[in-house]
């Protein structure tokens, strides 16, 4: 062994002391960290064991009370399926009453080849109409019905036009308004947020109640002038039509409609003064006056020039009237109470004669209570698009010659 083998001895010997502090400093710093998360994990153990004995009693209590909440489920369902059974039965012995025993005709229906009350005498009043076209269908009842959504305001019109596309479907909301919304589809329209979806057409002057109708392309409503029906002045009681074009929006003819004293034709619905329709003919107004103030009077119009061709006193009675619509020259004059109930149609007046009252048909709407403030005919389709309360529904209609008994 060389010199320098016990320089080097020495030197291990003198670091071995500190390597060995240093190693047990470690070994107790270790064994207090773990100590403290055995603590830790032992804490955690109980506080678990505490929950999942508390979530075993929350179960053995709530079993119990979801047992007696299904047994009360089963029990409510079954009760409503029981009251619904009745109620079903009740409406169709109801309905079973209503057929049995229809409501009244109008006792007047004969004097419209007369002339009926308050006939004036004009040229062109209270003629015959002679169909252009071979329609010779009428109602025979209300078919069925289908609620679609709910827009707007109390009062309104929907409608599609029965000349025009097939899949359009026009909107006016309100009975004072000048902002009509259009919508491509059927189907754009019963979304949620629908207003998004349709493009809308302001018009120059507000309409007047929930007459408005659109027809080839146009828009034709009653406009109040300067001293219209509630305004006073010189143009007291009188309404100009409006024919607005849809496309290039502008107004392309308009005309004072030729009746004094105009007075609402419907007694329940206070804010239309004239209500056009459209059916296989063309295009009609029924309106009333303060000379007859009892009954509607009708009007058939010329689309192009809006002159007034023909008119007529019917015997329909304003009172408890709610709406009216034309099919095939004859006017369906529905009616219904206040508070709303069920509506129906209790009279009719056929324009060319060819339906006798005995062959009219007085039949009710299916089962809704409700009041219509408008509704259009589409004879497209042979389907009435009715405002509701703010409801758009379609009735489906089921048709029948009209020489055909009852």
């Amino acid at each position: 062994m060389g010199p320098s083998a016990p320089l080097l001895l020495f030197f291990l010997l003198s670091w071995t002391g500190p390597l060995q502090g240093q190693q047990h400093h470690l070994v107790e710093y270790m064994e207090r960290r773990l100590a403290a998360l055995e603590e830790r994990l032992a804490q955690c153990q109980d506080q678990s064991s505490r929950q999942a004995a508390e979530l075993r009693d929350f179960k053995n209590k709530m079993l119990p009370l979801l047992e007696v909440a299904e047994k009360e489920r089963e029990a409510l369902r079954t009760e409503a399926d029981t009251i619904s059974g009745r109620v079903d039965r009740l409406e169709r012995e109801v309905d079973y009453l209503e057929t049995q025993n229809p409501a009244l005709p109008c006792v007047e229906l004969d004097e419209k080849a007369t002339g009926g009350p308050g006939a004036k005498g004009k040229s062109r009043r209270n003629e015959k109409y002679d169909m252009v076209t071979d329609c010779g269908y009428t109602i025979s009842q209300v078919r069925s019905m289908k609620i679609l959504k709910r827009f707007g305001g109390t009062s309104g019109l929907w409608t599609k036009d029965p000349l025009g596309p097939a899949e359009k479907i026009y909107v006016l909301d309100g009975t004072q308004n000048d902002t009509a919304f259009v919508f491509p589809r059927l189907r754009d329209f019963t979304l949620a947020m629908a207003a998004r979806k349709a493009s809308r057409i302001r018009v120059p002057f507000p309409w007047v109640g929930t007459g408005q109708l659109v027809y080839g392309g146009f828009l034709y409503y009653a406009r109040r002038p300067p001293g219209g029906p509630g305004g006073g002045a010189e143009l007291e009681d009188t309404l100009q039509l409006i024919k607005f074009h849809l496309a290039n929006r502008t107004v392309v003819d308009s005309s004072v409609f030729p009746a004094e004293k105009l007075i609402p034709p419907y007694g329940l619905t206070g804010d239309t003064y004239i209500d056009l329709a459209a059916d296989e003919e063309g295009l009609w107004a029924v309106y009333a006056t303060r000379d007859d103030d009892r009954h509607l009077c009708l009007a058939k119009l010329d689309p192009q020039t809006l002159d007034t061709e023909q008119q007529w006193d019917t015997p329909c009675p304003r009172e408890n009237a709610e709406a009216a619509f034309v099919i095939c020259g004859t006017l369906y004059v529905v009616y219904n109470t206040r508070p709303a109930s069920r509506a129906r149609i209790q009279c009719s007046f056929d324009a060319s004669g060819t339906l006798t009252p005995e062959r009219a048909a007085l039949s009710y709407f299916p089962r809704r209570y409700g009041a219509h403030a408008s509704l259009r005919y589409n004879p497209r389709e042979r389907q009435l698009y009715a405002w509701d309360d703010g409801y758009q529904i379609v009735y489906k209609l089921e048709m029948r010659k009209k020489e055909e008994e009852v």
